[in-house]
């Protein structure tokens, strides 16, 4: 018989996680800011338990480091990192698009093309917490084309760098230029091709590490 308890504590964990998540996509915890568990827990109306569950996951994700007698803390991640995470992204959301464009529906692509006005309408206003959020969620959907859990377990571990570079550690970022990056694979599916939406995720990925490489070892992205 399965322990609720277990259950409940795995649960609270999941949503703590997310709360941490959260304050870090929106800069309440930057890089470097030591994450306190006793005053999360406050926040949360929960014990320090999950919490600290929360944030081993955290840590097994990169995000944040537990440091011993110190506690936790954001990472700054390096220009390293996070080049390789996006060269990891692209093998698997090229992989998706191989096996699940073939299959895509109408519906699908309807629900695809509304989150890329999300994309747009957050790269035109300027909004750096939204855009990250809706160019997560764009992808993701993409993603889900392939119906394939592992593949989507394995990419999520790796989807918070994307978010980490937009919001935090590129403040001065050209939102309508990250924005600009998705019409194109945007275009392939409309025309269901497979091979066309590989080849726009492929630039999409080498452009966006381009322009992240560049962007943080000269101070500000090129525009």
């Amino acid at each position: 018989m399965a322990d609720d308890g277990a259950i409940t504590r795995n649960v609270l964990a999941e949503q703590v996680r997310e709360f941490l998540l959260a304050g870090i996509f929106s800069g309440r915890y930057p890089p470097d800011t030591r994450i306190v568990e006793t005053r999360v827990a406050r926040e949360v109306g929960t014990s320090q338990a999950p919490v600290r569950e929360a944030l081993r996951g955290l840590e097994a994700m990169g995000i944040v480091e537990i440091l011993p007698f110190r506690g936790a803390r954001v990472r700054r991640l390096s220009v390293e990192e996070l080049v390789e995470a996006y060269e990891v992204r692209a093998s698997l959301e090229t992989l998706g698009a191989r096996i699940g464009v073939p299959g895509m529906t109408d519906q699908d692509l309807a629900e695809i093309e509304a989150l890329h006005d999300l994309v747009q309408a957050a790269g035109e206003a300027g909004d750096r917490p939204g855009l990250a959020a809706h160019d997560a969620a764009l992808h993701a959907r993409i993603l889900a084309l392939a119906g394939n859990p592992t593949l989507e377990r394995v990419w999520r571990s790796l989807e918070p760098s994307g978010r980490t570079y937009i919001t935090l550690v590129s403040p001065n970022a050209d939102t309508r230029w990250s924005a600009g990056l998705h019409p194109p694979i945007l275009e392939a599916l409309r025309r269901r091709d497979a091979q066309g939406v590989e080849a726009a995720l492929r630039r999409h990925f080498e452009l966006a590490s381009d322009h992240l490489a560049s962007g943080l070892r000269e101070g500000s992205p090129p525009r």
